[in-house]
């Protein structure tokens, strides 16, 4: 099937969890009322990245539903951006703490897409 032994073998899987981890407590930094309305959002999507890369690896052993996992995760990857970017138009004060993760979020999008196309095009 593949060289990884695990999800945790996966560029995709390491970057995803790390960006959850750092951009977890970024979210508490808005303002009260945003905790539970976009910041809510933005934690979720988040998490919805790696947990579907997670899940994706899970049903390896049937491509499609693999492929269709890491189509998931992409999607949740574009979701988790739209969020930052509405935060950064919304918050011009927090700009400079979600800044990072919107071009790390394009790169990770970036991967998990070419990850897409490896399964598709490799996997047993």
């Amino acid at each position: 099937m593949s060289d990884f032994k695990s999800y945790k073998d996966l560029d995709i899987y390491t970057i995803s969890m790390d960006l959850f981890i750092k951009l977890h407590p970024i979210t508490l930094k808005l303002p009260k009322y945003e905790l539970y309305e976009l910041g809510s959002q933005l934690r979720r999507s988040s998490d919805s990245v790696v947990s579907n890369i997670v899940e994706g690896y899970g049903r390896r052993r049937y491509k499609a539903d693999f492929v269709r996992f890491l189509v998931f995760s992409h999607s949740s990857c574009l979701e988790t951006i739209n969020h930052i970017n509405k935060i950064i138009l919304l918050y011009p004060d927090l700009k400079d703490n979600f800044q990072p993760f919107n071009l790390q979020y394009e790169n990770l999008g970036g991967k998990i897409y070419n990850f897409i196309k490896y399964v598709e095009q490799n996997w047993k």
